[in-house]
């Protein structure tokens, strides 16, 4: 081994001499002049780049400390190769690199300069697909039960985690509680099976699934053409800019500008300090766009952000006539964007460097890797930020977390000094409710200023402040501060979470027959020649058995349903993976049709008593949906609906028995077919007793899964839902009325005959004045009581 590093050396030295006498200009822009530079000559990692080209003997060619390569060969072909490249890997000369930022080779890229960024990216939850994947496999049957077992290409936790020591602390505490979720190795997901062995077991058909249809998007490929979805690799996954059309607008006549799959212009974008320039255009930060790419399935937490809800339909027409085009495969509505979308804000300017990039380890599903809450920024009526526990909002646990003051930091760790730091600090960087100081947050005296990526200075005013300046509505001070459940046992956004995208039932369709096949994303991915990957432009090279479709039963936004989510809060819900399968064999026969999987005798983290059929596989997930509005549902939107119990939309009755094929043709009275050549409208799903809204039976025993991560998902208990039932609350004052006691007929008929008109104002204020006046009677009624029996004691004791 000594005496092949001291070979490397040697031919290090060779390589570096050979380049210096090369000159010093970059030959790169002979044929790429007008290409715009990666970052501003003036910046901070420009500068570090051509530091990393002086040492290397290619003073002034900033492409080779990214792309590698021979720059100052003549031909393309030369050139773009590792034959006298400046710089060496412990893989011999640096090959060129078409994608630097790519993670199968990024090591030798990005590495030099971010070591820890690229050390974490592996377990990094945009890497892994984690949660996906075990959402997936647990609609298929729950094949490995909680645990969280797979990621797409096996993992093992890096030596130390990083972060605070506080940080630290808290996940080693938070993996220990959860090691069904966040494992410190993982296993690579088992290839696609072939027609032959599905035919054997029908539940393969989920490794086919999620390699055609779910994991495109992850960090270790550049996913599918298709409009909106075009993107980088590796770190250019987020920090390279591409359009929705993947087209490049840059002025290097070298690259194509009609070819798909380009960047948009050869920038990296990042923080408030690294300007990006289109077209006499300069911003800063990473656009939403950019993270939709990815986020716009699942929990579509990214389009949701936006505003954006998908449609069936093609509306509006533009002025050709044409419909609505498809983005990510999809179509949408425009709904109330994200309030903090609307103030400029991008996802980078809530979400850590850790949320992003990673922390080393895996964390299963995404309440194990996001590590701030609301209260982080707000805080509460009661609380600034700094006043509160670490871990508040975050316990999982049932119970709301209590401690010494949080406080703030002025102390950064090293890699996160190569972002943006605000000059002024202020006293102090907030916290997150995990222990990390979040960099774009500083306090101000009892203000926080967010210096946001955009470059836009925000200042935010915490709730405890707005209270003491009575900048609440009357409202917010009853839900926030007097009742003090809604702030310790919920999430913040389970108000002010206006509406939430529900997609109900998951159809999936995996057909075998007729030699059907299609390209397998995560194997194409896997395959790459220095960092370029199989999807580039070899994709049917990796053509597996099997075709998928998906479809779903009904489409959803208003008015989330409720449950406990993994945190121990009550959160917004929506459908998660309700698996729906039908499964086509070689002889084009179904081997499952609209099958629903039953886990019998498996509960749902101990917390589901599950009946003898067992529980159904298909899942409703807690959400954080990212349509957070200053106004919040209303009071009745949960108080008074049997769907935010969990019971299901309009108490899951819409729906007639789908457990039954239904027949529509000419028909008797008694609904006799009186034709012999009919097909079936609505084929049955024989395991859907309940419609797929149901998360609980009349009884409160819970029929579907919600929520297969973390071990306090579940519907809402019985206690829960007694406290937040008041339906049927109108008819307890007009069962009496308007003449059914004769004090309430006296009363009505008198307002009638003075003209009292009683609107929504004036039937507030009599509801307000009636407790008001019946809670009086009763405490002096208590005290005239206690009064006479104290007074009849002291009395009798007398005689």
């Amino acid at each position: 081994m000594k005496i092949l590093h001291l070979i490397i050396g040697i031919l290090a030295l060779c390589f570096v001499a050979t380049n210096l006498l090369a000159g010093t200009e970059n030959t790169c822009i002979k044929c790429h002049d007008g290409l715009a530079s990666i970052r501003a000559h003036d910046s901070g990692m420009m500068q570090a780049i051509l530091k990393k080209a002086k040492e290397a003997g290619a003073k002034g060619n900033d492409c080779v400390v990214c792309h590698g390569g021979s720059p100052d060969q003549e031909s393309k072909e030369a050139a773009h190769s590792g034959t006298l490249a400046y710089f060496l890997t412990h893989e011999g000369p640096k090959a060129f690199y078409p994608y630097p930022a790519s993670p199968w080779i990024n090591k030798n890229t990005c590495g030099m300069c971010h070591p820890k960024q690229v050390e974490a990216q592996e377990n990094n939850l945009m890497a892994t697909e984690q949660g996906k994947i075990h959402g997936a496999m647990w609609g298929f049957g729950a094949k490995e039960g909680y645990r969280h077992t797979y990621t797409n290409f096996g993992t093992k936790s890096i030596h130390e985690r990083q972060g605070t020591k506080i940080y630290k602390a808290y996940m080693d505490r938070l993996q220990k509680q959860e090691p069904q979720a966040m494992l410190d190795v993982t296993k690579e997901l088992p290839a696609a099976p072939t027609a032959d062995e599905v035919e054997k077991d029908p539940t393969l058909s989920v490794y086919t699934y999620l390699r055609q249809e779910c994991l495109r998007c992850h960090t270790g490929g550049k996913g599918r053409k298709r409009r909106g979805d075009y993107r980088g690799i590796g770190c250019a996954s987020c920090h390279v800019p591409y359009s929705n059309a993947g087209l490049y607008e840059g002025k290097d006549k070298s690259i194509s500008k009609t070819e798909d799959g380009h960047m948009l212009i050869h920038t990296i974008q990042s923080s408030r300090d690294a300007k990006v320039s289109v077209h006499d255009i300069n911003y800063t930060g990473i656009p939403v766009e950019t993270c939709t790419t990815c986020h716009n399935r699942g929990k579509r937490i990214g389009v949701s952000y936006q505003g954006l809800m998908e449609t069936e339909y093609k509306a509006t027409f533009d002025n050709e006539g044409n419909g609505q085009p498809k983005l990510h495969t999809k179509r949408y509505l425009h709904l109330t964007e994200d309030i903090h979308y609307s103030k400029g804000m991008l996802c980078q300017d809530c979400h850590t460097s850790n949320d992003m990039h990673g922390d080393g380890f895996a964390r299963g599903a995404n309440l194990g890797a996001v590590e701030i809450e609301c209260q982080d920024c707000h805080g509460t009526t009661k609380k600034y930020p700094w006043e509160l526990p670490l871990g508040y909002s975050d316990e999982f646990a049932t119970q709301p977390k209590t401690g010494d003051p949080r406080g703030t930091t002025k102390t950064l760790a090293t890699y996160l000094k190569q972002g943006a730091i605000p000059e002024d600090k202020g006293d102090g960087f907030l916290l997150s409710a995990r222990g990390n100081p979040m960099t774009k947050a500083i306090r101000k005296g009892n203000k926080v200023i967010m210096y946001l990526a955009s470059g836009k200075t925000l200042e935010l005013k915490p709730l405890k402040l707005l209270k003491e300046e009575g900048n609440i509505s009357k409202e917010g001070i009853v839900a926030m501060d007097q009742i003090e459940a809604h702030t310790d046992k919920m999430e913040c956004y389970t108000c002010h979470a206006t509406w939430a995208p529900q997609c109900y039932g998951c159809h999936v369709k995996v057909d075998y027959s007729k030699g059907k096949q299609n390209p397998d994303y995560l194997a194409a991915s896997k395959h790459h020649v220095n960092g370029k990957t199989g999807e580039v432009d070899t994709l049917k090279d990796f053509l597996v058995d099997g075709k998928v479709t998906e479809t779903r039963s009904y489409l959803r936004w208003e008015n989330p349903a409720l449950s406990q989510n993994g945190e121990g809060r009550i959160s917004p819900t929506i459908p998660g993976c309700q698996v729906t399968l039908t499964v086509i064999g070689k002889d084009g026969k179904a081997l499952l049709q609209n099958h629903i999987f039953k886990l019998k005798g498996v509960e749902n983290n101990g917390t589901v008593n599950a009946d003898k059929e067992g529980v159904n596989s298909i899942v409703m997930s807690p959400v954080q949906p990212h349509t957070i509005s200053k106004k919040s549902r209303s009071c009745e939107s949960c108080h008074t609906s049997q769907k935010a119990q969990g019971k299901g939309i309009n108490g899951g009755k819409y729906f007639a028995d789908q457990r039954k094929t239904t027949m529509v043709d000419l028909m008797d009275a008694q609904q006799k077919l009186l034709v012999k050549q009919v097909d079936e409208q609505i084929p049955a799903i024989p395991n859907l007793k309940y419609d797929y809204s149901v998360m609980i039976d009349e009884n409160g025993t819970q029929v579907q899964t919600v929520g297969d991560h973390w071990k306090l998902s579940q519907a809402l208990d019985n206690e829960t839902r007694a406290k937040l039932d008041r339906s049927g609350a109108c008819l307890s004052c007009h069962k009496e009325m308007p003449n059914k006691d004769l004090a309430i007929s006296l009363l009505a008929h008198s307002a009638k005959y003075a003209g009292v008109k009683i609107d929504n104002t004036i039937h507030k204020s009599i509801l307000h004045k009636s407790i008001l006046l019946s809670a009086w009677i009763q405490v002096l009624g208590g005290l005239v009581l206690a009064g006479l029996f104290i007074f009849f004691i002291m009395k009798r004791r007398k005689k």
